[in-house]
Order: structure tokens, then sequence, then C-alpha cells
């Protein structure tokens, strides 16, 4: 996957507000701050082994690895929960 943008950020920047198309995306309203929940789960700090491998690859894709990794993790658990 590419980590170069090919958006034209000098042209979005100049942009006015009302020149940005936002159609295709609802407005939120009060009823969804109404029913907003700010969820922010705790980090723990732990010791875990990898593969060198495995570690190397994440490591390779950028800054950012770390939550990556706990991304895919929180994706396998609730598939597992879902499941039963």
């Amino acid at each position: 996957m590419s980590k170069v943008s090919k958006t034209d950020w000098k042209r979005v920047v100049k942009m006015a507000d009302d020149e940005i198309d936002t159609s295709d995306i609802p407005e939120l309203d009060e009823h969804f701050f109404k029913n907003a929940k700010l969820v922010v789960p705790l980090k723990q700090p732990v010791t875990l082994r990898l593969d060198a491998d495995v570690l190397e690859w994440f490591k390779s894709q950028g800054q950012g690895y770390q939550t990556r990794i706990n991304n895919l993790l929180r994706r396998y658990m609730e598939s597992q929960q879902s499941q039963r």
C-alpha cells in the first residue's frame, strides 16, 4: 500500500467550506449526539513474545505498528465474541 497521498492538498486547503461536496455524508443532528458515547479503552503495557519476522513486518509498515497489532487483535476478539 502506498503511503503517498494523491490528494491535491494545496487545492483542498484553499477551498471554502461551501465548496466541499458533503452530499454523500449525512449531517450529524442532535439525535446522534444525544445517543453518542465516547469509548476510550484503557491501554495496558504488556510484554508479548512475537515471531521476529511478524514483528519486523509490522514495523516495516511504518509508525503505529503497535496500534495496528492491537486493531487486528481487537477484530479477532470481536469476531470470536459474535460467534458465541
